[in-house]
């Protein structure tokens, strides 16, 4: 199988750490492509027709595409039981709020990266910025004892989320007012998969 990746992607990152904690990292092969919403790389587009990474190339079917159809995908391939039945509904939602997170906040990246400055609209960055605040600060008051629990898919989003929010946007303070959310954090990035896939700017 070829993973194809991009950069500090925090969409692939969530594949990493997932392949990291059940022990796949080196079942597969890591492709990079350069790729961009402007320039997709034509090998991704191959894999995947929207050009979004991360994609996985197998050799026994399609490739499938979507972080979260992957890090599905390998958690039933390793039954690593990273998506416990017994809180589906819980893991999914939480895996879906991360996502909700770095959709906004790769946005807000996408916005003074790829448009000519004079077209920027700073009210829609915030709106974005929104998004990302609403979501952390349901984090903090209503899932803090999920978090504290047995590791599951929702731990890895969040986690890989919050990292993205470090290297992207540090100077908005994600961590004030959310102390508990913060000290999750902290503690978490501690494990292996997290430190092994640590982002690069």
């Amino acid at each position: 199988m070829q993973l194809l990746r991009s950069g500090p992607s925090p969409f692939v990152r969530k594949v990493l750490v997932m392949l990291h904690e059940t022990g796949q990292y080196d079942d597969i092969e890591h492709v990079n492509v350069l790729s961009t919403p402007l320039a997709p790389d034509s090998k991704l587009i191959a894999a995947n027709p929207v050009g979004k990474i991360p994609a996985l190339i197998r050799s026994d079917g399609p490739a499938i595409y979507d972080s979260r159809v992957i890090c599905r995908f390998l958690d039933a391939r390793a039954n690593a039981g990273l998506y416990p039945e017994h809180r589906i509904w819980d893991t999914l939602t939480l895996e879906a709020t991360a996502d909700g997170i770095l959709d906004a906040a790769v946005l807000m990246v996408y916005e003074t990266r790829f448009r000519p400055e004079e077209k920027v609209m700073m009210e829609w960055v915030e709106g974005q910025w929104g998004k990302v605040s609403r979501a952390l600060d349901a984090l903090n008051t209503r899932w803090m004892s999920h978090l504290n629990g047995r590791i599951d898919m929702g731990h890895i989003a969040v986690a890989c989320a919050l990292g993205y929010l470090d290297l992207r946007h540090d100077a908005r303070s994600w961590r004030t007012g959310r102390d508990g959310l913060a000290a999750w954090f902290e503690s978490f990035s501690k494990r292996d998969s997290m430190v092994a896939t640590h982002p690069e700017a």
